[in-house]
């Protein structure tokens, strides 16, 4: 017996030498590499024959799972419809920007919107704003002169400033927004308060909303409206700078007086009688005064300190006129000092014994420091304040008489005139 480590392989046949018969080994060693260890090895690779059929199918394992295509499916419809749209947003994009326009030409700046939305603005916004009040607004023409003023009644009373009227004669006329115009008339003017009224020749008119000139505040957002230097249907925007700033102002030896609301918004000559208007669209004071570094009335413009009359006293006077045919000034019953004083406050120079200060115990010589808790530092400060309440209210006043600091109240009148 041996393992075969020394086995040796018995000779091939010699060839044309017969094969013993009998032995199933030797039948096929020729033909046999496995059995013949001397034969040449080759692998060779049995093509099928062809029977001119269609080819087999697959045999394919009945237990084993079907695999779905859906999320495949799925999966490239996303992605190809991503890829389109980013693709369209930034050939858009690259094309507007480099100034190509859709049909191939160039194109000259943004896409436009439709007249029709461009047009429309949110009633709260500035330009809904000035929509909504500029058909209020006239350009008061009178011989010589241009001036603004704006519609209070549908029956065409407009309110506007002394200043923009006098001297009008029967040529005076209106302009609205809308290219219109009317022939206008006087109805009657309070040159101390600056505030006149004219009626306009046309029905249908809207008017003004109007608001609360003592619920304004510092900081406020307003617009004026008016037609600064002839420029009609003009609209500038600023906000409250202050209020109740007294000033003094006239011409022609009449001197006027306002505890006025002080704006930033431009206002030049021609703006005069316009109304000034809050964020809501309501009016809270006529503009009436500017101040400039120019030397002259000619010279004078725009330097961001405009002063409007508050539009309750405008309206009260207004009121006044149109029912009585002429205002009533509202007094304290005591002449003052006006500059030149030493001391801080409204030194009294005279009171009339039955007015409203004498009534409440003020003297001559008292000096008044505080109006309804307003510091004063002169006497044009109580006059422009005084004129500011309508008669009949009654507003404490603190003043100074010798060393002592007293408090009174006091209610206001109408004067005699």
């Amino acid at each position: 017996m041996t393992d075969g480590w020394n086995a040796r392989s018995a000779p091939p046949p010699t060839p044309g030498q017969p094969v013993p018969p009998g032995s199933p080994w030797w039948s096929d060693a020729l033909a046999d590499p496995w059995r013949d260890p001397w034969a040449p090895t080759a692998v060779v690779v049995q093509q099928p024959q062809s029977t001119g059929g269609p080819p087999p199918e697959p045999v394919v394992d009945p237990d084993a799972p079907r695999r779905s295509y859906t999320p495949i499916l799925l999966i490239c419809l996303i992605t190809a419809l991503l890829a389109g749209g980013l693709g369209g947003t930034l050939g858009y994009v690259f094309a507007v920007r480099g100034g190509v326009a859709p049909g191939g030409g160039s194109q000259l700046g943004a896409t436009a919107q439709e007249p029709p939305a461009a047009a429309n603005r949110a009633p709260e916004s500035l330009a809904g704003v000035a929509g909504k009040v500029l058909p209020s607004v006239v350009t008061v023409r009178v011989t010589g002169a241009i001036g603004s003023g704006f519609v209070v009644s549908a029956n065409g009373y407009v309110i506007t400033n002394d200043h923009v009227v006098e001297g009008a004669d029967d040529t005076m006329s209106v302009s609205f927004s809308d290219g219109s115009t009317a022939r206008a008339e006087l109805v009657g003017r309070d040159p101390q308060s600056d505030v006149a009224v004219i009626k306009v020749a046309k029905s249908g008119l809207t008017p003004v909303a109007i608001g609360n000139s003592d619920s304004i505040a510092v900081g406020d957002p307003v617009l004026a409206f008016g037609s600064p230097l002839a420029l009609v249907n003009t609209v500038t925007a600023g906000i409250v700078s202050a209020v109740d700033r007294t000033i003094e102002a006239g011409d022609a030896g009449t001197t006027r007086y306002y505890a006025a609301i002080q704006t930033d918004a431009a206002v030049n000559q021609g703006n005069s009688g316009g109304p000034l208007v809050n964020a809501a669209g309501e009016v809270v004071g006529v503009n009436s005064v500017i101040r400039s570094v120019g030397g002259t009335e000619t010279e004078a413009g725009n330097i961001g300190l405009a002063f409007a009359i508050p539009i309750n006293q405008a309206k009260r006077v207004a009121g006044d006129i149109i029912d009585h045919g002429k205002a009533r000034r509202t007094v304290i019953g005591a002449e003052v000092a006006t500059g030149g004083t030493s001391t801080t406050g409204a030194r009294l120079r005279s009171v009339e014994p039955s007015g409203p200060a004498g009534g409440a115990g003020l003297k001559a010589g008292d000096t008044v420091t505080k109006l309804d808790g307003h510091l004063l530092e002169d006497g044009t400060d109580l006059i422009a304040l005084v004129r500011k309440y309508a008669p009949g209210t009654t507003v404490s006043v603190e003043y100074r008489r010798g060393t002592k600091t007293q408090t009174a109240s006091v209610t206001l009148a109408a004067d005699s005139n």
